[in-house]
């Protein structure tokens, strides 16, 4: 058996989509995984062929083309939250219903709709929220008063919030009371706040396009499958990122 056919098994079990692999790292520690019956330490690595139980229960491996994997494109509604927690009402799981067990990329703010990515795939919401500051998202906003020339460029150049000053961004004004906006860092709630900074409010806020990936014209509350084409064009985008997480944006 080569060493380089072996899996860290936090990194076999978040493959499967069961958790992430912090999660992972718990159950292991928790005495709920074992490889071939027997219980494994936090870095041990599985072979092809050995079989990994979480409580119990049989784990496949991923398919080496991740053709078993779901990846999704959701059109959120607001008042949809993006947790996986089952008792939390309105939880994004339940919204989509899907039969496969799914979670979000990132998050969305519950009063903010629009695009967010799900997936049964672990490794690749490591990947992406790794990188999460060198992704472009866009969103349209609308705000409750007449949008002016200074609230164009201080978007633009940046507004001190949370610490810190929001790095440049793409600001563009699309009516009187609505902008759109790209953004590519994550600071917590940043458009609302950055907003705030400058005497302004959102009234509503849409994200329509995260990297490639664009809402197009899904109503709220409406799925589709992400395409081979839009697969293959983030696992490229993914293969030199190696940037910091962000939190919700929006």
């Amino acid at each position: 058996m080569s060493e380089d056919a072996a899996k860290r098994l936090n990194k076999y079990i978040s493959d499967t989509g069961l958790c992430s692999r912090r999660e992972a790292d718990k159950l292991i520690e928790q005495n709920r995984v074992t490889i071939n019956d027997k219980l494994p330490e936090l870095g041990t690595k599985v072979n092809p062929g050995d079989k990994v139980k979480v409580d119990g229960k049989l784990i496949g491996a991923v398919a080496e083309d991740k053709s078993d994997r779901v990846y999704l494109v959701y059109n959120k509604p607001i008042g949809i939250t993006c947790t996986t927690e089952r008792h939390v009402k309105g939880n994004i799981v339940d919204a989509v219903g899907h039969k496969e067990r799914i979670f979000p990329i990132g998050r969305l703010d519950k009063p903010s709709e629009g695009l967010i990515l799900l997936t049964s795939d672990g490794d690749i919401v490591n990947k992406i929220l790794r990188a999460e500051n060198a992704h472009e998202k866009e969103y349209i906003v609308n705000v409750n008063q007449p949008i002016s020339d200074r609230f164009i460029q201080k978007m633009s150049k940046g507004v001190p919030i949370l610490g810190t000053v929001t790095k440049p961004c793409k600001v563009k004004a699309r009516s009187k009371h609505q902008f759109s906006i790209i953004l590519t860092q994550g600071l917590n709630r940043q458009i609302r706040r950055m907003c705030e900074f400058l005497g302004y409010e959102v009234t509503k806020l849409k994200r329509i396009r995260i990297m490639h990936f664009e809402l197009g014209s899904l109503k709220p509350g409406q799925w589709r499958n992400v395409t081979e084409q839009e697969l293959k064009q983030l696992n490229q985008a993914l293969v030199s990122s190696s940037k910091t997480a962000g939190s919700s944006d929006a």
